[in-house]
């Protein structure tokens, strides 16, 4: 039970330099017999899940150590109040106000976004497809006043284009609310579905809407389809995930013609089709699910096209099946698997095939004529790049859109046809301060990690940065879920780097920045490889004299922000200064409750520590809340939300408590604790700046530069 008056530290005012105290009040926990006694366990809400969607049913004794918190930070972080306006402003004056996005053609429209000088949030426009009046579908401003959180879900207008389905979300949780709008009068039908995953899609002929429910432990596991204009209530279940341990979500392909329920964890997946003319009809299987094979589906209007790791490919291969007969002993090689070159993604249309894979490290385009089987690969030029691919709405058509940037190079927007091969520039990123990719440097190193393996690392620096070991640099590193950081344009650290800074990415094992392999090699057993090659990574600029160790500023966010916890109980000297964001700390308690939102699926990336002992050890072995220890630590900064369902707010809560009992040293040690966002912070553009401007004069400050 906990206790519901505040503890001592936060139950009366205190002098503005000292910091809280988190009463202690131990509770043991013991399994494979081996007992763990957590002193924080109370700052875990027992109503966890309400307080998701009402906050202020959160514990007062919990909230008053949060609020204690956030004041230390503001007393501590006084000094730099002027160096953070100074901050926002200049990353607020690199953004173009009044930015818009390239029309996407659909049928008679084209669809986009844009934003208002002075505006926070969207507005989703459209206009017809040759030019013309522009039709505001979504205000994001109007619909946002009076709300402290704001975010726009998924907008998809119906095949007709009269109607969009559109959500939000205005408590940060994640559960969206889903809306349809009547594009002709601008207003809203009675339709009101609550706590969606906050997309859907529509049938072919526009009377219905899939959506995925979320249950009250945040699990999407529910697949209804909605009539338009009838009370959700009465809505259909279609099919029901029964595994705790998948995800599920709905899409379709790009010809629209099938609806796709994917099931999935992180190394397993299943798929479902319901021809998008016949809604009514029962999900159809491709395959059933096979421990460890992912697969995705698109068609070409004869065949299914399926991207696949099934029978070895561990870097994908595309496969076809027949419509009428899609399982595992139906598929054909379209693309075979290559070893080393990661298939990412694959979008089909009318004539073409369009791929973005990875290999040595590097993205790139590749596209393929379907009626002869010629492919082209879209070309660039720099040491180290970023590419996106849009999908765009329309099947039957041979342009496709992509978007390129390197870190010096703004963001372009291109259209090419995939026929002539022609490539047109439709947008370059405005920086309207002003920027001059001649003043920076970009490198790509390859850092020898502990074990033979290298690593590699992609830097950004002004040209005249003295490499003499006297630079602070900014070293932001991530490293799980197969997720590769891009080398793209960031206007924001440029804040840094024009103030002296090495702004440096380590793309660590864990993510599949060199094929799966990388991904393997840093997850569950071997998880030890992310923090090592982090470690190497810093040691190496240091002994390069890109920096120093006590100039190294370490940043992650999410599931980096575990790194930054292990890290820096691993190797404390190698860091001048640490940033956690929504870190993911306390990793064994939270792979031991069943009954968060994310635990389960996430099993098979960190392990099972309830049915495995093994498994428990490894991660027992790392988690940082569990390691840390009496020694010196660098100066710490982490963020966290109060209503975030992926990495919960007493996850940073309980391990700066125990930072701040256990460490032998009095350097900053900080909790910023967002009473009124999740997982992705301030909802607003400009509003997620301040948080940004924060975290920045964090990282002069402890680096002298502030």
């Amino acid at each position: 039970m906990l206790n519901k008056t505040p503890p001592p530290a936060a139950s009366s005012p205190t002098a503005a330099s000292q910091a809280p105290r988190a009463e202690k009040r131990p509770v043991t926990h013991e399994i494979h017999g081996i007992a763990r006694t957590d002193d924080y366990a109370w700052l875990r809400a027992d109503n966890w899940q309400e307080v998701m969607r009402q906050p202020e049913t959160l514990d007062a004794g919990i909230r008053a150590y949060l609020e204690a918190e956030n004041a230390h930070l503001e007393a501590g972080m006084a000094d730099t109040a002027g160096l953070q306006d100074t901050l926002f402003a200049e990353m607020k004056g690199r953004i173009k106000e009044d930015d818009s996005s390239v029309p996407a053609p659909d049928g008679p429209y084209a669809y986009g976004i844009r934003y208002v000088t002075g505006g926070q949030h969207p507005k989703l426009v459209r206009c017809p497809r040759e030019g013309g009046a522009e039709t505001v579908m979504i205000d994001g401003d109007k619909e946002a006043e009076g709300k402290a959180y704001f975010r726009l879900g998924g907008a998809m207008h119906s095949p007709d284009h009269s109607r969009l389905a559109w959500a939000y979300d205005d408590k940060g949780s994640e559960y969206y609310t889903l809306l349809v709008r009547d594009l002709a009068t601008g207003a809203d039908l009675a339709d009101r579905i609550p706590d969606t995953g906050g997309g859907g899609v529509w049938s072919a002929c526009g009377r219905y809407l899939f959506y995925v429910r979320l249950d009250d432990n945040h699990r999407p596991s529910k697949l209804f389809r909605h009539e338009v204009g009838t009370d959700p209530a009465g809505d259909v279940l279609v099919y029901e995930e029964a595994d705790p341990g998948f995800f599920m979500g709905v899409g379709q392909t790009q010809s629209a013609r099938f609806i796709l329920i994917d099931s999935h964890d992180h190394e397993t997946s299943e798929v479902r089709v319901i021809a998008a003319d016949d809604p009514t009809a029962e999900p159809r299987l491709i395959a059933p699910r096979e421990t460890a094979v992912e697969y995705s589906v698109e068609d070409d209007g004869e065949r299914f096209v399926i991207l696949t790791n099934a029978d070895g490919a561990e870097d994908f291969r595309i496969v076809t099946a027949p419509v009428g007969a899609p399982g595992r002993d139906n598929w054909q090689d379209l693309v075979p698997h290559r070893e080393g070159r990661l298939i990412l993604s694959v979008t089909v249309y009318a004539k073409h095939m369009v791929r973005l894979e990875r290999e040595d490290g590097l993205p790139r385009i590749v596209v393929r004529r379907l009626a002869d089987g010629l492919e082209h690969a879209i070309a660039f030029d720099e040491e180290a790049y970023s590419l996106g691919l849009s999908d765009g709405y329309e099947f039957n058509t041979n342009r496709i859109r992509f978007s390129y940037s390197s870190m010096t190079t703004p963001s372009q927007v291109f259209d090419y046809d995939m026929e002539t091969r022609e490539r047109v520039l439709r947008k370059t990123q405005e920086v309207p301060s002003g920027h001059d990719p001649a003043d920076y440097v970009t490198r790509r190193l390859q850092v020898p990690a502990e074990d033979g393996e290298t690593v590699p690392v992609t830097l950004l620096y002004r040209a005249d940065t003295p490499l003499d070991g006297s630079a602070p640099c900014l070293l932001y590193g991530y490293g799980s879920y197969g997720i590769s950081i891009p080398a793209s344009f960031n206007t924001n650290c440029l804040s840094l780097v024009d103030r002296g800074f090495v702004y440096a990415i380590a793309h660590i094992r864990g993510g599949k920045d060199k094929g799966f392999r990388w991904y393997a090699d840093g997850r569950r057993q071997a998880k030890a490889n992310t923090f090592t090659d982090f470690i190497a990574a810093a040691r190496y600029l240091a002994a390069e004299r890109f920096t120093s160790a006590d100039r190294i500023v370490a940043q992650g966010g999410s599931a980096g922000g575990m790194l930054m916890g292990a890290v820096v109980n691993m190797a404390p000297d190698a860091f001048g200064g640490i940033i956690a964001e929504v870190p993911f700390v306390d990793v064994l308690n939270t792979m031991l409750d069943d009954t968060l939102p994310l635990t389960p699926p996430e099993w098979p990336e960190w392990g099972n520590p309830i049915a495995s002992e093994a498994d428990y050890r490894t991660i027992a072995a790392y988690s940082p809340y569990d390691n840390i220890a009496a020694r010196a630590y660098p100066p710490i900064l982490a963020l966290g939300g109060l209503t975030d369902p992926r990495v919960t707010y007493w996850e940073p809560a309980k391990w700066v408590a125990r930072l701040r009992e256990r460490r032998t040293n009095d350097a900053p040690l900080y909790l910023k604790t967002n009473m009124d966002a999740g997982h992705g912070g301030a909802s607003g553009r400009f509003d997620r700046l301040k948080e940004v401007a924060l975290v920045y004069a964090f990282a002069l400050k402890v680096t002298g530069k502030a």
